[in-house]
């Protein structure tokens, strides 16, 4: 709670330095904005945020935008499917993506960060070889309700923010709330430990990319229609850095075992903010990458020197262990438990 607490102060003061800055911040359409990226950024960043607890990494979130949108493209606009078959066609396809995570890395030991690297490059490949590497949009058309699901608002809050809160919501009482929620964190603190315990880490670890791939698949619709237009070479580039940052600033450790559900929103807004903050002072969008990096380097040295400051508490205690009295003619072994063959009737 003192995590999110601090994250919270600091995005309250970094947006009165960006206010004092430039009073443009707060008109209207700028908020707007920054909550519609905010709601598109933070609903795939929690599901980033879910694997990292589990001690792992997804590098290929941003490819997987990239053939998600072709094929939604494709199926809408193409092909003319209805938009609820194109939608769930879409999802399955970035659950597959998952699932296809989960059994390389559970199920043959392989890194996540080989696995996910690999997805990068894969996805992108595939992208751009159903769209013969051209761009590919969704026209003017509204495809029912579903253009208007990704981009309406509701009393001036864009659709994709009130999304994020419902998703926010649910995957708090998942992650803190549940029992599949402490798995998660027990998994990532030590999956050893866990597994001795009785938990079965390799579908824990494994649902974490699916669950991870599921809320992509509903952030990647989103992008799609906001953009309106996917070009398979770099829709969703370097997205996968945005969700890492977002889950680093708001408290995941990369080590595992930590992190919450506030935290990861909180973070998002923190890193949306920054990212207005470069684009109202007028500074080139080149340096949105800098401000990024810099971020993730100053959230993970801070996470490597509070870790450190805690495991230095924890082993500073001397745990003295007292032998237990050694049966009659036994002779006392290590621990208080008598030695083989010192019972009476034994030997």
């Amino acid at each position: 709670m003192k995590k999110e607490l601090g994250i919270g102060v600091l995005v309250i003061v970094l947006c009165a330095v960006v206010t004092i800055m430039n009073h443009r911040f707060l008109s209207a359409f700028n908020l707007q904005n920054n909550a519609n990226l905010i709601g598109l950024y933070g609903i795939f960043s929690i599901g980033m945020g879910i694997v990292i607890i589990t001690s792992g990494i997804d590098l290929s979130v941003g490819s997987a935008f990239a053939l998600q949108g072709v094929v939604l493209s494709i199926l809408l606009h193409d092909w003319a499917w209805p938009w609820p078959l194109a939608v769930l066609a879409s999802i399955a396809l970035m659950l597959l993506l998952g699932l296809f995570h989960a059994v390389m890395i559970c199920g043959l030991k392989l890194q996540p960060f080989i696995v996910t690297l690999c997805g990068l490059l894969l996805y992108r490949g595939l992208a751009r070889g159903i769209a013969q590497d051209e761009t590919k949009g969704f026209g003017d058309s509204s495809y029912g309700i579903l253009r208007s699901l990704c981009t309406s608002q509701v009393f001036g809050v864009p659709s994709s923010f009130i999304m994020l809160i419902v998703i926010a919501v649910v995957m708090w009482v998942v992650l803190h709330r549940s029992i599949y929620g402490r798995y998660l964190l027990a998994v990532g603190r030590n999956e050893q430990a866990a597994r001795f315990s009785g938990i079965n880490t390799n579908l824990i670890t494994g649902s974490a990319y699916v669950l991870s791939m599921l809320l992509a698949s509903i952030s990647g619709i989103l992008f799609a229609f906001y953009t309106n237009s996917i070009s398979p070479s770099t829709h969703g580039t370097s997205y996968e850095l945005y969700g890492i940052a977002a889950a680093v600033l708001g408290g995941c450790s990369l080590r595992g075992g930590e992190g919450s559900i506030i935290g990861i929103v909180l973070g998002t807004i923190l890193l949306v903010v920054l990212q207005n903050l470069v684009n109202l002072l007028g500074i080139s969008s080149s340096h949105n990458f800098t401000v990024m990096g810099v971020v993730i380097l100053l959230g993970v040295s801070v996470d490597q020197i509070l870790g450190s400051r805690m495991r230095r508490r924890r082993g500073s205690g001397i745990e003295v262990v007292f032998p237990l009295p050694a049966p009659s003619g036994g002779v006392p072994s290590p621990g208080g438990i008598p030695a083989p063959g010192s019972e009476k009737g034994i030997g």
